[in-house]
């Protein structure tokens, strides 16, 4: 379909809260179909609706990059079922140009949702697909990876932040 621009911080829609798909019809398909060129083009590894500006609950996780026994995934209407443990990795984000941080997440995820068919799928996973995931869902509830920094972190990216903030 098409490459959308993908929103950078500063930008007020990254902080909403998303609306739920009342229906999976072909706007939304052709919605995924967007995001799908968005994310290979952005060379990610996931990408939420509100990135590219639309507010729906609707995200996607592509890990072929880094396995390549990995398959995109489409999460419309995700639930976080359960999380267990806890990990400490490095994490970016496309609304974050060059900016890498460490941040905690839960180690395991499980994880219920609709595919690009309207039919229910769960999930638990772990490793880099919990992390993908858990951070495209914080998408759809207007947090981002950096409210899961350290203080010291974020005072240090402070000046970075808020030159990103301004190109926005």
């Amino acid at each position: 379909m098409a490459v959308r621009p993908i929103v950078t911080y500063g930008d007020p829609v990254l902080r909403q809260l998303s609306e739920p798909v009342s229906e999976v019809n072909q706007a939304v398909k052709d919605l995924v179909s967007d995001m799908v060129d968005t994310v290979k083009k952005a060379q990610g590894l996931g990408l939420a609706a509100v990135q590219i500006g639309v507010l729906k609950r609707v995200f996607i996780v592509d890990l072929s990059a880094v396995d390549i026994t990995a398959n995109l995934t489409v999460f419309i209407n995700p639930e976080i079922v359960e999380t267990r443990g806890q990990v400490e990795l490095e994490e970016g984000c496309l609304s974050f140009p060059g900016i890498y941080q460490k941040c905690t997440r839960p180690a395991i995820v499980h994880v219920r949702a609709l595919d690009l068919n309207g039919r229910p799928f769960e999930m638990t996973v772990d490793g880099l697909a919990a992390r993908a995931i858990l951070h495209e869902y914080d998408h759809l509830e207007g947090k981002l990876f950096i409210d899961y920094i350290s203080p010291i972190a974020r005072t240090l990216l402070k000046g970075r932040l808020k030159k990103l903030a301004a190109a926005s």
